[in-house]
């Protein structure tokens, strides 16, 4: 199983040309495996629609419904353990609260974070589909 950050999985679901190629690959290699989406991610969208900074094709919450219902797409709830984590990240991370709990999924989960964010793909202590734990 991958975790999809919240962008990669609205574009991945909307078509959007943001989301490369090499990253449509890896989405739909992870298919059979489970395609991890959290319940922040969610939250995420919805906000985004709240704020006009997200157009979707339905309202939000029949796309949500759509989207959770794409192939190998597994909700991901938010636990004890996630939320704590998101408090203890190692390091230096940034302070917007859906990545830390996003990040936290990923890693208590142990599994990859497919993501385009610099601030992610720069944090040296989750896994990402570019490169291994370290």
């Amino acid at each position: 199983m991958i975790l999809l950050d919240t962008h990669v999985w609205v574009w991945w679901v909307s078509e959007d040309e943001h989301l490369s190629r090499k990253h449509i690959e890896v989405v739909e290699a992870n298919v059979d495996s489970g395609l991890g989406v959290s319940i922040i991610s969610c939250w995420e969208v919805a906000k985004l629609v709240e704020y006009d900074r997200l157009k979707l094709a339905h309202p939000v919450k029949q796309w949500l419904n759509e989207a959770l219902d794409y192939p190998g797409i597994q909700l991901l709830d938010l636990t004890p353990s996630i939320v704590v984590e998101s408090t203890q990240l190692p390091g230096n991370f940034h302070r917007d609260p859906a990545d830390q709990l996003i990040v936290a999924t990923a890693r208590i989960y142990d599994i990859p974070l497919l993501t385009l964010d610099s601030k992610i793909l720069d944090y040296p202590h989750v896994q990402t589909a570019d490169r291994t734990k370290e």
